[in-house]
């Protein structure tokens, strides 16, 4: 999953959303993170294969009502782990119940797990629709399909708060049958925050709805997510940064935004995406390919970075005793855990860096450590350009910049931390 979502296709008709407009404010939601193996322990490699198994599912590489003003801005932060996840607490049905979901750039669907899940791990917070007096239940079946797993269950409606922000009737999936490890602990599901064109339900998500209905200050919001990977002392439960709902938060990053428009290949938009122009190897460009093949979503739901073969394999090459990994990390490499690891991204303007504690997932055995970067293509027949990013841009580079999305015109922004937010100053 790691940690994201992927649909098999079952369309339903969209509900149109009419709005009460209400006063716009920025709204600043932290948001929650879970744990990994820190630097020099070694790699959870049964986690990291089915990470990569969930990912290339998840972009096909495989074989509402009225919306109000809330009472109260204060989002209490939970987290889980340590870099693997970003989640935020939302609101469901009438009276509320409150629930932690994770935060996804990469699709557009809304769903959780409700109390006749019989399958749900045990512990999970469940809805529980007999306690709803706004729910409305259809009875069309829909299966969200990932790499590591399956969530089934039935289009539904109902009102949905997110900080000050609600939607009335807003589509969702109330989920009845989860295989294992698809979500565990504190997570209920998951908030898809890309464009309505790839969801599978059909339906506008919670926050594109805000935007079109003019709710926001600007039609945006952004992220600042932490890192803990490399802190030997961290907690289970950490901060996990801010989603700004409306706008940025200004103490969060310093100088300017660059923002890089795109245009979606898919009507009704698809996900946010970006091009991928540069790598740099410890300071030495890497040639790459062009066209579709440097395409790349941006996706807060997915921990590493996948890219195309040729890419990957010219990232790799550049760094001294890197070696390509088999079996069911296959597409992965290791490289000496000595290395001074330093690997940069462009996307048409700036370089940004990605610090070594994110690169670097954990041991393998032989001085070697598993590499944050991986060929999504790797066993699989599927073609970049064919409605797939060839690149997925995750939390390895995410965790080091402030990222802002930005509906109209759609483009993707990238700003230097502060030091505040944990970036150098200058």
């Amino acid at each position: 999953m790691l940690p994201s979502i992927l649909f098999a296709l079952f369309f339903f008709g969209l509900l149109s959303l009419a709005v009460v407009p209400s006063r716009r404010d920025l709204l600043h939601i932290p948001v929650i993170r879970r744990n990994k193996a820190r630097r020099g322990e070694e790699a959870d490699t049964t986690h990291y294969s089915a990470v990569l198994s969930g990912l290339r599912h998840k972009y096909n590489y495989d074989s509402p009502g009225a919306l109000r003003r809330a009472q109260t801005t204060d989002i209490r932060i939970t987290n889980q782990g340590a870099d693997f996840s970003y989640f935020a607490q939302v609101n469901v049905g009438t009276p509320a119940q409150s629930f932690n979901l994770i935060l996804d750039t990469g699709s557009s669907d809304l769903w959780f797990a409700t109390t006749v899940c019989a399958s749900c791990p045990s512990g999970t917070p469940e809805f529980d629709p007999s306690k709803s007096t706004s729910l409305q239940t259809g009875t069309d079946p829909i299966s969200l399909k990932y790499g590591s797993g399956s969530a089934a269950g039935i289009i539904a409606r109902d009102t949905i708060t997110m900080g000050p922000f609600t939607v009335d009737q807003q589509i969702f999936v109330a989920v009845t049958d989860i295989t294992s490890g698809l979500i565990k602990g504190a997570l209920a599901g998951i908030m898809g925050l890309a464009f309505q064109g790839i969801a599978s339900t059909d339906a506008l998500p919670f926050w594109q709805a805000l935007v079109n209905d003019n709710l926001f200050p600007n039609p945006e919001f952004s992220f600042f997510i932490t890192r803990f990977v490399d802190d030997a002392s961290a907690k289970d439960e950490e901060p996990g940064g801010v989603l700004t709902l409306g706008g940025t938060n200004t103490t969060l990053y310093q100088g300017d935004i660059d923002f890089r428009s795109f245009t979606s290949p898919i009507k009704g938009g698809s996900f946010w995406l970006q091009t991928v122009t540069g790598v740099t190897v410890n300071g030495k460009s890497v040639s790459l390919p062009s066209g579709d093949l440097a395409v790349a979503a941006i996706d807060t739901g997915t921990t590493l970075i996948g890219g195309p073969t040729a890419a990957v394999n010219a990232v790799w090459a550049a760094v001294p005793g890197a070696v390509a990994l088999g079996g069911n990390l296959a597409g992965s490499f290791a490289f000496p855990c000595k290395t001074d690891l330093a690997i940069s991204l462009s996307f048409g303007g700036p370089s940004w860096p990605i610090s070594l504690a994110d690169m670097n997932l954990g041991t393998v055995g032989n001085g070697r450590c598993l590499g944050a970067i991986f060929d999504i293509t790797q066993g699989t027949n599927v073609t970049p350009g064919e409605g797939n990013p060839a690149w997925i841009i995750g939390d390895t580079f995410l965790k080091n910049v402030y990222s802002v999305f930005r509906a109209s015109p759609p483009a993707v922004g990238f700003a230097q931390l502060s030091n505040a937010a944990g970036g150098s100053s200058g």
